[in-house]
Parts: structure tokens; sequence; C-alpha cells
């Protein structure tokens, strides 16, 4: 359980933070997964250092993983979404949170 709330707590933060740079630099969707992976292990050893947890869990290693890649990848998304939204406001518009279309394309 505290292992979930420090995933997170500070490592959710650090994924989100990670998305949302990768997408700044224009970087490919793909370099999150290794990005989220070493935060998993950070996650893994910091419970294990604090509060006694198990450090080789590989059931407490796959959730860590899973939700600091979802968050991560939702922070690039809506990042990228922003991006070419400002970036070519005459080209693209928003469409929800995570999305965008080309300005007229009716769907």
């Amino acid at each position: 359980m505290t292992g979930l709330v420090l995933a997170l707590a500070l490592f959710g933060w650090a994924a989100a933070m990670t998305g949302q740079a990768l997408a700044r630099n224009w970087r490919p969707m793909w370099q999150i997964v290794p990005y989220a992976l070493l935060l998993a292990a950070g996650d893994r050893f910091l419970a294990f250092a604090l509060f006694g947890g198990a450090l080789l869990s590989l059931a407490g290693y796959a959730v860590a993983g899973v939700l600091l890649l979802a968050v991560a990848f939702a922070a690039y998304r809506l990042t990228q979404a922003r991006r070419m939204v400002q970036q070519y406001p005459w080209l693209y518009e928003r469409v929800g949170w995570f999305g965008w279309r080309r300005r007229g394309d009716a769907a």
C-alpha cells in the first residue's frame, strides 16, 4: 500500500514531468518506456528502503511500472496536443484534452 502511495505521489509527479519534457523536445513517444521503467525501479527501492517493502517484488514493480507509464503517456499526449495547437494555430485546432485536428476538417 505504501509503495502505491509513494508511486502516485513522488514518482507520479516525476513521470508527468518526464512525459512533458519528452513532448516539449519533440522526442518520440517510445522513449517514455525506459524512463518510466527506471522510475518504477526507483519506486521499488524507496519502498524497500523507507518502509521495508519487498525490493524484488515483480508484482509491485509491474503495478508501479504500469501506473507510471500511464501517467507519463497522458502527460506526453496532453503536452503534445497543447504544443501542436499553440505552435500551429492556423493549421490545427484542439479536440478534447489529448487530441487535435486540421482546421476545417469536420469529424
